[in-house]
């Protein structure tokens, strides 16, 4: 019984541990729209627009992406990071200028501007 008991207890430490842990991520998540909406007002919006369209003067004549769209919402998060990151086009990279974070926060933030 003992050796039972043994080997039963880590397994519920494990569950707890993960249990315990879900609300603290989904709050840090919870934050992460907010903290990229304004990451996403300094860096983005000059080009893509407040609502991501790209119906801003400069985003017209650059012809930018729509971040509504389809196209860009079926991105994963890696390939956007590395578009953020490396820039694609006229786009400048920002890689050196965001920290991870940063870039999770705004994806985040262009996820919640489906169309």
């Amino acid at each position: 019984m003992s050796n039972r008991l043994s080997r039963v207890f880590p397994v519920t430490m494990v569950i707890a541990s993960v249990i315990l842990a879900v609300p603290f991520t989904n709050a840090r998540a919870g934050s992460a729209p907010d903290a990229g909406a304004a990451s996403y007002k300094s860096k983005c919006a000059s080009c893509h627009g407040p609502d991501g369209r790209g119906n801003v003067p400069v985003g017209k004549a650059l012809k930018v992406r729509d971040l509504c769209s389809d196209e860009v919402q079926r991105q994963t998060d890696i390939e956007l990071t590395k578009v953020i990151a490396g820039g694609k086009g006229k786009m400048p990279p920002f890689g050196k200028k965001l920290t991870t974070e940063e870039m999770q926060s705004i994806i985040a933030c262009v996820r919640t501007m489906k169309k």
